[in-house]
């Protein structure tokens, strides 16, 4: 079967499943494609734990404990993880799927006694799950509104609007009581808490609702509207300041805050430009990337955002395979060992840059950027994944060739790459420290601190057309892949951009597209 044929078949099975036909009873596993006993289980060796010195990013009084509250594990975006991940001591690889068709489990976070909080998408709409950590059933559920983009891609059969939609609840975050925050298809902020009956059983519980649409235009797609004429704008991601303001923005390029005491909202355009990246946040501002410039935000006294300064990048002529927009694909990282840094990337043409900025206020202009580092080969470099940041160090992931889950069937992969570069201590520049040839096509990775492992999700060509998953460490110091472990096979398995996440026992977690993987070390 060709891309294109796989592409309508399941744009048929999709249409079917919007249609409300009934599917067989689903399985609690998700189905591994033919061949999985054709591949490798496991390669590589165990590791041995050698934690990373340096300083953890600070916690955020608004989130979550870092390593619990978002898809990013904190709110400087360092992809960073205080505990420790896997090892690769006999390590078992199980899943729950979560929807007949679809279901990813994309931000997965940690409520205080370590059950999980998520969003799983799904083709009738997201679902916000509780989920009990090491079975992975479901204990609660809530359901969102259906996407815009997903009522377009089954009325028109133009599936790429689903793969590259990053609104809806995809970005979420768990707050410092452990309720669930984040900007549903309607254009509203909702907090969510969850709470236990008497009889032991779970629930959600809408705890406030902001209504953004006096300020976002709303015209949107839907089963009652399937033509407007209007104007409609998602919101991408959502996270709060050190001041407790709820931070906004959506993919036309409005920025907002909501102050969860009285309700108040204020926003700002960025005309011309588009947000499809979240955003991360430290006690000196916002940092917000759109597909032309990297901004740091304060809010004035009122809530109005304010631009403290504006960077530009070379965005490139046009959007690469392997990225949603003409723009970068990185959420901005916050980190350094002495001096406050901001890193993204760019999207030159050529080669894929990263960029290093001082983010101090009254940084002079010439003095902003501290590097520019070419990453990956001549014209096949992208990401859009966070980089990982510890100390100075980044790492940074190459996406380039895939684009959603028909990208890499029938045995078929990217160029890959993994790169890490470090700061200079005396901030005079950066320096490559070592090159990876890990194929991970679209995951958004983590470092374990405690035991200085990286975790990829990769998948390597196969000449048999076998396609298979593979949770993948490798060493932080050297770039060396230390041991993986096969996930499954076939397009169930495919990431579809969801991250990995170290859950605080030490399991690692992948969302795919048909819900959700546990990895974790044998007894």
């Amino acid at each position: 079967m060709t891309s294109r044929a796989l592409s309508r078949a399941l744009a048929l099975t999709m249409t079917i499943a919007a249609a409300g036909v009934a599917y067989p009873a689903q399985a609690d596993d998700i189905p591994k494609a033919p061949g999985h006993r054709l591949v490798e289980q496991y390669a590589g060796a165990p590791a041995e734990a050698r934690p990373v010195p340096g300083q953890a990013p600070p916690q955020h009084p608004y989130l979550a404990a870092n390593g619990r509250s978002g898809m990013h594990a904190d709110a400087a975006g360092s992809g960073t993880y205080p505990w420790s991940g896997p090892l690769g001591n006999t390590p078992t690889a199980s899943s729950e799927k979560m929807a007949a068709l679809g279901g990813e489990c994309a931000t997965v976070t940690f409520d205080k006694d370590g059950r999980i909080v998520t969003v799983c998408g799904t083709f009738t709409g997201f679902l916000v799950k509780l989920l009990d950590p090491h079975t992975l059933k479901t204990l609660a559920e809530y359901k969102l509104p259906q996407r815009p983009s997903t009522v377009e891609a089954i009325t028109r059969l133009d599936f790429s609007k689903i793969f590259k939609d990053t609104s809806g609840g995809a970005y979420s975050y768990l707050d410092n009581e452990d309720r669930l925050v984040l900007a549903d298809s309607r254009q509203h902020i909702i907090r969510l808490a969850h709470e236990q009956a008497a009889d032991g059983s779970w629930r959600f519980r809408l705890t406030d609702d902001w209504d953004l649409t006096g300020q976002v235009p709303h015209d949107c797609v839907s089963w009652t509207n399937l033509y407007p004429s209007g104007t409609c704008d998602p919101v991408t991601s959502v996270m709060p300041d050190w001041q407790g303001r709820i931070w906004w923005v959506t993919r036309q390029g409005r920025v907002g805050t909501v102050d969860p005491a009285d309700g108040t909202i204020k926003s700002v355009q960025l005309p011309g430009e588009e947000i499809q990246n979240s955003f991360s946040v430290a006690k000196d501002g916002v940092s917000i990337v759109s597909d032309h410039a990297l901004y740091s935000f304060e809010a004035a006294a009122d809530g109005t955002p304010k631009a403290v300064w504006r960077q530009t990048y070379d965005r490139g002529t046009g959007t690469k395979p392997g990225s949603v927009n003409q723009g970068s694909g990185t959420t901005p990282d916050l980190f350094g060992a002495g001096e406050d840094y901001v890193a993204i990337t760019d999207n030159a043409d050529d080669r894929m840059n990263i960029l290093v900025y001082r983010r101090g206020r009254d940084v002079p202009d010439d003095r902003r950027l501290v590097c520019k580092v070419p990453v990956f080969g001549s014209g096949a470099s992208t990401t859009d994944n966070s980089l990982i940041s510890y100390g100075n160090s980044l790492v940074v992931e190459n996406n380039y060739g895939y684009e959603n889950i028909t990208s890499l069937t029938f045995g078929r992969s990217v160029v890959g790459g993994v790169t890490r570069v470090d700061v200079r201590k005396d901030g005079s520049g950066c320096d490559t420290v070592w090159e990876s040839k890990v194929r991970s096509p679209s995951t958004v990775p983590k470092l374990s601190t405690a035991n200085g492992l990286l975790y990829f999700y990769t998948k390597d060509p196969n000449s048999l057309g076998i396609d298979a998953w593979y949770f993948t460490a490798v060493d932080f110091r050297t770039g060396e892949p230390r041991w993986k472990q096969l996930a499954g096979t076939g397009i169930a398995y495919d990431n579809n951009w969801a991250p990995v996440t170290l859950g605080p026992d030490g399991t690692a977690y992948v969302g795919v597209f048909n819900g959700l993987v546990a990895v974790r070390d044998g007894k």
